[in-house]
């Protein structure tokens, strides 16, 4: 749609490969607002038919406390400042205290008195629509490898992020924007690692608007303007690049890298047009930016961020993260505890129940399925005399919309929220569920790598039935 028949007589010349049926059709459908996707992210059907169409994904980045929001445990306060009755994890980040009870008081809320803290007033409004899941573990009480967990599978190893499988199995379903895209991400913790694509193709790697660091108002794609040569020179470029690579892929016509960075300059000569039409958020009445909570300098910069996800979500993009996170660990409150949760809670809780109503009055809540965590929890001991440490033996996660049981509260913890103890579900296993839900088995949903087959889940993996609606 960007190109003149002049580039469109060249293609026909010389055009070879994906990227060169991509140039062509894209030029063919010069007079579409929106040129179907061909090649590698063309849209596919899954393995049987889907609940959701996307994921948006709702990192809090350094572990929220379960048992200081969602997870009550009546007896954490009974024996608030007793030893733990229980021997602690063999492998532990930091030595811990005694009982610690949370400083909130639970409530029930909604047709299906799902728990929430005070610290979630607004998110409680929504739980008839959360759920739940209490007994998420992991394997490593380190930020570094629990978030390479959450995010690739593998708390030791270089694999592809979950938002590059999902772009691998379903494609796009925009041809003008990426298929994965992630905003405002922290760059600790493996950083690029936890949006790479690694051995799967270049063309599914996460595409990031900034990092944790930018406020959301700042963040863009890298490069995405060019303030030294116009749009028709830089047309000119890409065909003189693309005359390169078309010989290059004559003479090795299997080489896929060659094919990646053709597609990759295709889709980011029409980013530049794209990516600011979704970030601009001009058009959006002020009662949405009042329910996202950009009329308020505590909530505009994760506000922002939600809604940018949600123009996201429409635009097709399927696999959109919003991460919460600055030059700090957000949620690592091993000590202070009280004024910790409370910032950061401030600054999501009204933000998360905008995104949730926004999408559902769209009704796009219905096959976006939004997904609520950390990369563990916190200890319901206390670490110094007023925090905790890190856990990753038992917390919790949620789920709204895209096919997730709506209401419902699935898995506990032990009776001080210690130990996940019934209906366990592991990080491998909420993977499988949630690919389930996306339409895709997560067992052949694989990609073979040096001599063997890889997939998000590795070798385990149980999709969770108790959660699907």
């Amino acid at each position: 749609m960007f190109f003149p028949h002049t580039r469109r007589s060249w293609l026909q010349q010389v055009a070879v490969g994906f990227g060169g049926l991509a140039m062509s059709a894209l030029c063919s459908d010069s007079a579409s607002a929106a040129p179907p996707v061909l090649g590698p992210l063309a849209p596919r059907g899954g393995h049987f038919p889907a609940k959701a169409k996307r994921i948006i994904f709702l990192f809090m980045s350094g572990g929220p406390s379960q048992v200081d929001t969602f997870d009550p445990k009546p007896l954490l306060v009974r024996d608030h400042g007793k030893p733990f009755p229980f021997p602690k994890p063999r492998v532990q980040f930091n030595s811990t205290g005694n009982l610690l009870k949370s400083p909130w008081k639970f409530r029930q809320h909604g047709e299906s008195g799902l728990w929430a803290s005070d610290l979630f007033p607004n998110v409680a409004r929504c739980v008839d629509d959360l759920c739940m899941i209490h007994s998420i573990h992991g394997t490593n009480p380190a930020h570094g490898g629990a978030v390479m967990k959450v995010h690739t599978g593998t708390d030791n190893f270089v694999r592809p992020s979950i938002g590059s499988w999902v772009t691998y199995g379903l494609g796009s379903e925009n041809a003008d924007l990426p298929g994965f895209v992630t905003i405002c991400p922290t760059l600790a913790f493996g950083g690029i690692n936890n949006w790479s694509s690694a051995f799967l193709p270049a063309e599914y790697q996460g595409t990031s608007l900034g990092n944790a660091s930018i406020p959301s108002d700042k963040a863009r794609v890298r490069y995405i303007a060019n303030s030294r040569l116009p749009r028709d020179i830089q047309r000119l470029q890409l065909e003189q690049l693309m005359r390169q690579d078309a010989a290059s892929r004559e003479r090795a016509p299997s080489e896929a890298a060659l094919e990646a960075r053709i597609n990759s300059f295709e889709l980011a000569f029409r980013m530049q047009s794209s990516i600011p039409q979704v970030e601009d958020l001009s058009g959006e009445s002020r009662a949405t930016h009042a329910l996202y909570g950009l009329d308020d300098p505590v909530t505009a910069n994760f506000g922002r961020m939600c809604l940018v996800a949600r123009r996201f979500a429409e635009a097709g993009v399927r696999f959109i993260q919003v991460t919460h996170n600055d030059h700090l660990v957000q949620w690592d409150q091993h000590s202070d505890l009280k004024n910790g949760h409370e910032k950061n809670a401030r600054e999501v809780d009204r933000p998360i129940a905008g995104l949730l109503t926004d999408l559902k009055q769209r009704g796009l809540l219905e096959d976006t399925l939004v997904w609520w965590g950390g990369e563990f929890g916190r200890t319901p001991t206390a670490e110094t005399a007023d925090g905790r440490d890190h856990n990753q033996e038992g917390f919790t996660m949620w789920l709204a919309g895209g096919g997730a049981k709506p209401g419902h509260r699935y898995g506990n913890t032990d009776e001080y929220g210690y130990y996940a103890v019934e209906d366990k579900v592991h990080i491998h296993d909420l993977h499988a569920t949630m690919l389930h839900l996306l339409g895709l088995d997560h067992e052949r949903l694989t990609y073979r790598h040096a001599g063997r087959d890889f997939r998000l889940t590795d070798v385990e993996g149980t999709v969770v039935q108790g959660v699907l609606a």
